[in-house]
């Protein structure tokens, strides 16, 4: 995976959705295509991918760990920080919203292109997820990996394997000046 180019993709957004006055789903946007290159070219950047938006790992500590170090990741450089799931815009958007995210940027998966692309699309039929992406993390740099931090295989005991992909581990990669 180090030193690979990221395939280019195509995700599926949605920009400029307001909840309607009373509540509701938030409607009014529209669909924007946006690619890998889009975001990853000439950036370096931090991604991570789960296995899916609203679950407790990802929304206790991942995400919002990614974002309160957002300012500490600046400082080693990198420009963008950005979450994949296999769920669609409306839901990675709304997840998003739910939490206060305002610097880490959500990449809906929803065909789990990128996950497959990345050897990352693994069967999660045993919790009634379907196909989602397993854990893992990755610097990349102008749309190369440069370091990947994948999470073990679940076993019996753990079964929701987490502490590579997390925003501590990619830092000490990132202090370390490499």
């Amino acid at each position: 995976m180090i030193g690979e180019k990221i395939p280019h993709i195509v995700f599926k957004t949605r920009v400029g959705d307001e909840e309607p006055i009373g509540g509701g789903c938030p409607i009014g946007g529209v669909w924007k295509d946006v690619t890998t290159e889009d975001l990853f070219g000439g950036k370096l950047v931090i991604l991570f991918s789960l296995p899916g938006a609203f679950t407790p790992t990802c929304s206790t500590y991942q995400l919002p760990g990614f974002e309160n170090d957002f300012e500490e990741f600046q400082k080693q450089g990198v420009d963008e920080i950005y979450c994949s799931s296999v769920n669609d815009s409306f839901v990675m958007n709304e997840w998003s919203n739910k939490l206060g995210i305002k610097n880490v940027k959500v990449i809906p998966d929803g065909n789990g292109e990128l996950a497959s692309a990345l050897n990352m699309f693994a069967d999660f039929s045993h919790n009634g997820f379907g196909g989602r992406s397993k854990r893992f993390a990755a610097v990349i740099r102008d749309g190369v990996v440069v370091a990947w931090f994948p999470e073990p295989e679940a076993t019996e005991t753990v079964t929701d394997p987490y502490g590579e992909s997390s925003p501590e581990n990619v830092m000490g990669y990132l202090k370390q000046g490499k």
